[in-house]
């Protein structure tokens, strides 16, 4: 008889278990079906283990000492989205499972925890795993044939930025791309890539904020066998496996001043050189930037080297805000609606007249990806033919911008630090709905609202 496990592809899991008896049976029955697994006794060990080595699926407890298994989903989602986390409890109650799926967890389940039920939610897991690995692969495929295929819009915003982007891809030179977290600054990168003679090399992304410090040089440089305690083996850095095509660092404002000189060294002299090796390897690659920051400011303030600002900018791309182009809203949401139909086997068929008036009038200070995870959410929990105002999130209402009251010649920071606060206002400071309402990380939000002196403002916040 055919083995549950048997149709399983080699699967990375991490388990989160505070009993060490239940861990080490969950480990026992993973092992058995010859995964890749690491077991960890907390949550903090976890999220520093994932860190340095992640996995596909994480099973984690929710009730755990130091940190809840749903604070736990959600620094996991934040850090690496593409992570399927699945929860289980002996406590069973249906607040948390609504509550661990709204925040992204794969499933649910009670203990005990029978090899049959892990089985089943991990090969449910596999599927999806392998359908957006399909979907990547088609997606990639086709912008081979059409590099700005991925960049949805109608307004001259969107033409404008597609004119620049097939400009900029035939001449071999770094560039930033500037614009607000949500913008789509990596498909903008990988445009710029999937049109130059590069096409046919790797194309190797990194988020400069993603990462302590001390793992940046490790993972964009590589090191030798030996380097520091656990090098057991040679490692290739990012700009090595990019050899003739692309590097895509994301939110480089973040990177810290020493790397920044390694990176400064890397590009005047085309030349890599291994952390604890002698040898220089040289560098065939195009770089490609981008930030939310303002560089200019952060040069002048100290935090970003002036020389190695000038070398990322040989050309600029702005990504617009999707409030500077509204036209763009019910394609991008009709796009979305149709991709989470195929994901989740639903068949919405649009959105009511007045969900698509909410979504025409709201702001949206997380931009694109803030209005993929309102559809995420509407067709996953979604029941009925029509998208309607009441699938979108509650705090929609309460956080439209006020046309008449704002001040129309106050700052972009200024008018950052306001919706900022009365997304805060709006969640009573709690923090992580804040987050999720604008569509930033939570760590992006502590940065902002130490920017803006925010906390100053509510010294008691969560």
């Amino acid at each position: 008889m055919t083995s549950p496990a048997s149709s399983l592809p080699p699967l990375t899991i991490a388990v989160v278990e505070d009993e060490a008896v239940a861990r080490k049976q969950i480990g026992r029955i993973l092992a058995r079906r010859n995964f890749q697994v690491t077991l960890y006794e907390d949550p903090i060990q976890a999220l520093r283990g994932l860190q340095a080595a992640p996995a596909q699926i994480v099973l984690s407890d929710i009730r755990m000492p130091h940190m809840d298994g749903l604070t736990l989903l959600q620094r996991i989602k934040a850090a690496a989205p593409t992570t399927e986390v699945v929860l289980f409890t002996g406590y069973a109650a249906i607040d948390d499972a609504v509550q661990a799926i709204k925040h992204g967890a794969f499933d649910y389940i009670e203990k005990p925890l029978t090899p049959e039920k892990i089985m089943a939610v991990l090969q449910r897991a596999a599927d999806k795993l392998a359908l957006l690995a399909e979907n990547k692969q088609l997606r990639e495929e086709l912008l081979k044939k059409d590099n700005t295929r991925e960049i949805l819009g109608i307004s001259p915003h969107i033409r404008e930025l597609i004119k620049v982007i097939n400009k900029v891809a035939r001449i071999d030179c770094n560039v930033l791309i500037h614009g607000e977290s949500g913008t789509g600054k990596e498909l903008v990168a990988r445009a710029i890539h999937n049109g130059s003679l590069r096409k046919h090399k790797p194309f190797v992304g990194f988020n400069c904020g993603g990462f302590a410090e001390e793992l940046i040089a490790n993972e964009l440089f590589g090191h030798e066998k030996g380097a520091f305690t656990g090098a057991d083996s040679v490692k290739q850095g990012l700009f090595e496996a990019a050899a003739g095509g692309t590097v895509f660092l994301d939110e480089i404002g973040e990177m810290a001043l020493p790397t920044q000189v390694k990176l400064l060294r890397v590009l005047q002299e085309r030349q890599v050189l291994r952390v604890g090796g002698n040898k220089s390897i040289p560098l065939d690659i195009r770089l490609i930037s981008a930030t939310n920051k303002d560089l200019e400011h952060e040069v002048q303030a100290g935090r970003f080297r002036e020389d190695l600002f000038f070398r990322l900018k040989v050309v600029v791309i702005r990504t617009p805000p999707l409030r500077d182009r509204p036209e763009d809203i019910p394609l991008l949401a009709d796009h979305f609606l149709r991709a989470y139909n195929r994901l989740y086997n639903k068949a919405f068929e649009g959105f009511t007249r007045k969900a698509a008036d909410l979504l025409l009038r709201y702001p949206f200070p997380g931009n694109v990806r803030e209005l993929e995870h309102m559809v995420c959410s509407a067709v996953a929990l979604g029941e009925d033919k029509w998208v309607d105002a009441a699938d979108l999130p509650e705090d929609l209402n309460l956080l439209e911008v006020d046309t008449v009251t704002t001040d129309p010649l106050s700052t972009l920071a200024e008018q950052e630090k306001a919706h900022i606060i009365r997304a805060l206002e709006a969640t009573n400071y709690n923090k992580v709905r804040t987050a999720k309402i604008l569509g930033i990380p939570r760590t992006s939000l502590w940065r902002k609202m130490k920017k803006y002196g925010v906390d100053e403002l509510r010294p008691n916040g969560l």
